[in-house]
């Protein structure tokens, strides 16, 4: 019955309202736009865009999405649904795997510090790849902890070698690599001395193996090796470069983790001097701290993986969600249970950094209302054309920010008055209920400041016969947007054919306003709007 209830809350936080703002680009139209070419091309085998093969990702997850729309209809709903899906699988799966280790309690409180820290919530509402990769990393690793711990050590070998396979086939080899260095680390910090044998790791090798297979082997025997080995040396300059600009310091994902992962960061600290008594009981004791040190090594070694790989996206050290819940839930149990207490410059830092997200959320809808005062002060053309647009807003709906501040602040003073259940539960119900409230009501609002006005200019251009281009940056919502069909003269990725050749039918295009000198002055071209930051241009007959 509480697996059921568990299932049904996570079904009301994530599936409401997934449609209510666009796609974001790049990585959300990116994915649904895969999933609409296969659609559209019949082509399920091979990752497209622009109906042009696409290395960067395999199919899994655009196979989930390519499905959804089959059942809903090509929209923003249908592409965000399986990660919904998989929010509400995700959170059945921490209740049921902390019931195991220690009992329901425990459960629960692992499915609440989930669902209740920013991140980890919001990334069930989104239409990106990692929760997916995530949930089939962890339960990879979960399998394999499972070995040295089940009567069924063989079966547990092969559910891990599945899943792995699965997170391959969503993300790539980046689910091998991590794997293999958790288990290598694991290895090293048990001083050579782990439950899993040689056959274990044989099972596990040959059954993610037939897992990928499925398609990779599917790929080499239909098109040979040209596809796969395009992208495994993407995957390879993914790891060793910076890529698409996104670069950053080292401890860019150490930050993101503690704010983003708000409230639930805060409790890692509470593990500073904590000598307290194990809460398990024996004799399970010994596999149940096996399983922290599993989740311990897990957080290393993705922390330390991509603060050292070039690439810097906040979502890249989104498999640190798991193992980071879980040890902070460790702890929020101890707490409830009165064998572990929080420290003041713990309580302090939960203050800290809960007001200033709180007073973050408060300022958004005063910068809106007060946009103009602001406007003189920015520096960047591109950002003050954003600010004209047209949104309503009231400081009145600064209250929820303000809300939030006052939720905090009553969550510290019961942590303070040792009501430790009360203040755990008001403080991440009530981020549970501020995230919905940003998700529904404040991000569509930034969203038309941030692409509103381009997603608009691409919608006009549904259903006719055009030629559609940004110029000057990189975008997947021309393709989406406009429901673009594959074109039948190839020239049309040529850009410069696009400006100066003998083109077949009418061409459009968009660029930012920072970049529309190089573009409003050219021979061809001539400007038929501007709004909000775009400058959208037509081929002269």
């Amino acid at each position: 019955m509480k697996y059921l209830l568990i299932a049904l809350v996570a079904g009301l936080l994530f599936i409401p309202f997934l449609g209510a703002v666009h796609l974001f680009d790049w990585d959300e139209i990116n994915f649904a736009e895969a999933a609409r070419e296969m659609i559209v091309s019949h082509n399920y085998s091979q990752v497209q865009i622009d109906f042009r093969p696409f290395w960067e990702k395999p199919p899994l997850f655009i196979w989930m999405q390519t499905g959804s729309m089959l059942l809903f209809g090509v929209n923003d709903f249908a592409a965000r649904l399986p990660n919904a899906i998989i929010g509400i699988a995700t959170l059945v799966s921490l209740f049921a795997i902390g019931k195991k280790l220690v009992d329901e309690k425990m459960g629960m409180w692992w499915a609440l510090v989930y669902a209740g820290s920013w991140l980890p919530h919001f990334y069930f509402k989104s239409g990106i790849i990692d929760p997916t990769f995530n949930f089939f990393i962890f339960l990879a690793i979960y399998f394999a902890y499972r070995i040295a711990h089940s009567a069924k050590s063989y079966r547990m070998a092969i559910l891990s070698g599945f899943f792995l396979g699965l997170a391959v086939l969503t993300k790539g080899p980046v689910a091998i690599l991590v794997s293999m260095l958790t288990l290598l680390v694991y290895f090293l910090w048990n001083k050579f001395r782990i439950g899993i044998k040689l056959a274990h790791l044989g099972l596990i090798a040959l059954f993610a193996s037939i897992t990928t297979l499925l398609w990779f082997g599917y790929e080499i025997l239909a098109h040979g090796w040209w596809f796969v080995n395009e992208f495994v040396a993407y995957q390879i300059r993914l790891l060793t470069t910076e890529d698409a600009g996104h670069g950053g310091p080292f401890l860019y994902h150490w930050i993101v983790l503690i704010i983003g992962c708000f409230p639930a960061s805060i409790f890692l600290f509470t593990y500073i001097r904590d000598r307290k008594k194990s809460i398990y009981n024996q004799p399970a004791a010994t596999e149940q701290k096996d399983f922290k040190v599993w989740m311990w090594v897990l957080f290393w070694v993705v922390l330390i993986l991509f603060s050292i790989v070039k690439t810097k996206i906040v979502h890249y050290s989104s498999l640190c969600y798991f193992p980071l819940s879980f040890l902070a839930a460790n702890q929020v149990y101890k707490l409830a249970e009165g064998r572990v207490r929080m420290r003041g410059w713990n309580i302090a830092l939960l203050l800290f950094i809960g007001i200033v997200l709180g007073i973050a959320i408060a300022l958004l809808p005063l910068v809106g209302v007060y946009k103009d005062m602001l406007i003189p002060y920015i520096g960047d053309k591109f950002a003050v054309a954003n600010l004209q647009a047209q949104v309503s807003w009231s400081a009145a709906e600064a209250s929820y920010g303000l809300a939030y501040v006052l939720l905090v602040i009553i969550s510290a003073i019961l942590l303070i008055k040792r009501k430790i259940s009360k203040g755990l539960i008001c403080l991440f119900v009530s981020t549970i209920l501020v995230i919905q409230v940003t998700v529904v009501h404040f991000v569509p609002k930034i969203e038309r400041y941030s692409q509103g006005a381009a997603i608009d200019f691409f919608i006009s251009m549904q259903g006719k016969d055009v030629y559609v281009k940004a110029l000057g940056y990189h975008s997947y919502a021309q393709h989406y947007y406009t429901r673009e069909q594959p074109h039948a003269n190839k020239n049309y990725y040529n850009t410069d054919w696009l400006l100066n050749g003998q083109i077949d039918k009418p061409a459009y295009f968009i660029c930012r306003i920072t970049d529309s000198e190089e573009y409003i002055h050219h021979p061809n071209l001539e400007v038929i709007g501007e709004k909000n930051g775009f400058v959208f241009m037509k081929r002269k007959s």
